[in-house]
């Protein structure tokens, strides 16, 4: 009978050995998903801080092509500023507020603003279809212009109601916070710019 108690007692000691090592093992698993969850949420906070932001357009100043109160995602990783290209700038002069302003011509290119409204960049007259008014010169700049190194020419697609680089003078690429990528508020605009 002692012999049926050891065989028991060796049994049972072996089913609790195993059911341990199998709670264990469930723990590990446990803490590697957390452990990987975590690590997921940091590489995640940390591509949405140093690779993509989000900001949002106030005014008229881009209209049609942004509305105000859309949301934009924008991006400065291995950005080289280009001609065409919807930025986002940050002037010292305006309070820090960020402004949303397309460049019209980059460093180095020669930029003519004709009578009639037109705009040439290096002799070439620019399509541009976005414009629904005529560019005036105001009278910040005299034209033709030859932009400095190291800056853009901005202006905004809403001509009669942007203040831009015909105010403002050429602006520093230093000052350019991100392209813009992506609309994604309102939702039936959502898509690349």
């Amino acid at each position: 009978m002692g012999g049926e108690n050891e065989k028991a007692s060796g049994a049972n000691g072996a089913e609790c050995e195993k059911n341990m090592d199998m709670r264990s093992r469930i723990l590990e698993g446990i803490f590697d998903i957390f452990e990987m969850l975590v690590a997921a949420m940091v590489i995640v906070v940390m591509v949405i801080t140093f690779l993509f932001r989000t900001v949002g357009v106030e005014g008229e100043s881009m209209m049609y092509t942004l509305k105000d109160k859309d949301r934009l995602v924008i991006s400065n990783f291995l950005y080289t500023p280009a001609v065409g290209d919807i930025v986002v700038l940050n002037l010292p002069d305006n309070f820090n507020v960020p402004i949303i302003k397309r460049i019209i011509a980059t460093e180095g290119q020669m930029l003519n603003i004709t009578k009639g409204g037109d705009v040439y960049v290096d002799g070439q007259k620019r399509e541009e279809s976005y414009v629904h008014d005529k560019t005036t010169k105001k009278t910040h700049n005299s034209y033709p212009l030859k932009v400095p190194e190291g800056c853009v020419f901005v202006m905004g697609d809403n001509r009669m109601h942007s203040s831009d680089s015909r105010d403002v003078g050429c602006v520093s690429v230093k000052n350019i916070v991100g392209r813009a990528i992506l609309r994604v508020l309102p939702f039936e605009s959502f898509g690349t710019l």
